[in-house]
């Protein structure tokens, strides 16, 4: 399944711009608003600079992540969000990113916010993976949790992780 909406954001009439970003929900998923994400994320893109971006996003259930998980870090279980980087730079994210909707619907439930909300809190982690933030120890992860709730406050989405936490 997947949905988009081409806006002609300049208002002449000519081709609407190229999409930064494209979500594509699989079939076994429901109750995503694709259109949010992709706005969102591309408010979060231009905030970060990266005006030049591609993002593909695929929102998956656990069983898809969990097979994506094992084939690419060899992990046989389900995570949140897969970043495959394919040559990000100073202007531009060129990446394929995976999220677990049943992940997010778990945390959005045990941590009071949407699904919405927190399906593009694995966005934008992905995102920061690209631009070189990580959260393999203590120190990096709390860096990366602050950046992720100043962005989506910057964009007018809120804190999301720490709001939970």
């Amino acid at each position: 399944m997947e949905k988009h909406t081409d806006m002609d954001i300049t208002g002449d009439g000519d081709e609407p711009p190229e999409r930064i970003v494209t979500v594509t929900v699989d079939d076994t998923v429901g109750g995503v608003d694709v259109d949010w994400l992709e706005l969102q994320t591309t408010a979060a893109l231009l905030f970060l600079g990266r005006d030049q971006s591609q993002l593909s996003v695929r929102v998956v259930d656990d069983a898809t992540m969990s097979q994506l998980h094992r084939t690419h870090s060899n992990v046989s279980e389900t995570t949140d969000v897969l970043t495959f980087d394919l040559g990000s730079d100073e202007s531009a994210i060129h990446a394929d990113v995976a999220i677990c909707c049943d992940v997010a619907d778990r945390a959005a439930s045990d941590r009071n916010h949407s699904l919405s909300e927190e399906l593009l809190l694995y966005i934008v982690h992905g995102v920061l993976h690209c631009i070189g933030f990580d959260d393999h120890d203590e120190e990096s992860h709390q860096k990366m949790h602050e950046e992720e709730d100043r962005i989506l406050s910057a964009i007018g989405v809120g804190p999301v992780w720490s709001h939970g936490s």
